[in-house]
């Protein structure tokens, strides 16, 4: 059986996990989240209801989908190690640009092809980054120091649904051997439009330049929450 691996079960997150869920129900889900239901958050986090709120966001999700478990922990270098073990491919929905960047070094070096999106005001992004590269510092170099946030700049719900169902297909792709690496797609809400940005990997890239490992699955031991 397939592993996919959800970081985030946000207004990403959870059109990509019940994208996948439905549209491929052998496949099983990670989710990964230490957040809980808010209710300010529910236009855009879909898989969630009122009498959700305070509940852990991977506990209610996993619920809801038939072939989930829930992993209501933090991704970071004391569980990443646990929670890709089985993964054979990673959907990066998280609203942190260290861990978004995280996530991309970790994929890297263990030889996990990693699915990108991001969805901030009227505009989304989504990138396939296999294991040779190229990748997410090979055009950003590194996370932002003052980086806006959904908080203070707010998102457009429909934009997350959109970006989200795209993760999910990227993912499928990926899962199929079809994965297209080195196009960054940008939505744009305003104005109606997806335009790609095609990029080469970049020579000096630090995360890139690692030889991505021979993986061999071996028994899950998932972290505690």
């Amino acid at each position: 059986m397939k592993t996919a691996v959800l970081l985030g079960v946000g207004g990403l997150g959870c059109p990509a996990a019940l994208a996948l869920s439905e549209e491929r129900p052998s496949l099983r889900l990670v989710l990964v989240d230490p957040d809980r239901v808010d209710r300010s958050n529910l236009p855009r986090q879909i898989l969630f209801r009122e009498h959700d709120t305070g509940e852990l966001k991977a506990e209610v999700a996993a619920r809801r989908l038939p072939n989930a478990v829930a992993r209501p922990v933090r991704f970071d270098a004391g569980t990443a190690t646990a929670l890709l073990r089985e993964a054979d491919v990673v959907l990066d929905g998280t609203d942190d640009p260290e861990t978004r960047f995280f996530a991309n070094d970790e994929c890297l070096r263990r030889g996990i092809p990693l699915v990108h999106g991001a969805a901030l005001g009227w505009t989304g992004q989504l990138l396939t980054i296999l294991p040779s590269g190229p990748c997410l510092r090979c055009l950003f170099e590194a996370p932002p120091r003052d980086p806006d946030t959904c908080a203070r700049a707010g998102v457009l719900a429909p934009l997350c649904g959109l970006v989200g169902a795209e993760m999910a297909r990227a993912a499928l792709e990926v899962l199929d051997g079809r994965g297209q690496p080195g196009v960054l797609r940008r939505f744009d809400a305003r104005r109606g439009t997806v335009r790609p940005f095609r990029f080469a990997r970049d020579a000096a890239c630090p995360a890139c330049i690692q030889e991505p490992p021979t993986r061999t699955k071996e028994t899950p031991t998932c972290p505690s929450p």
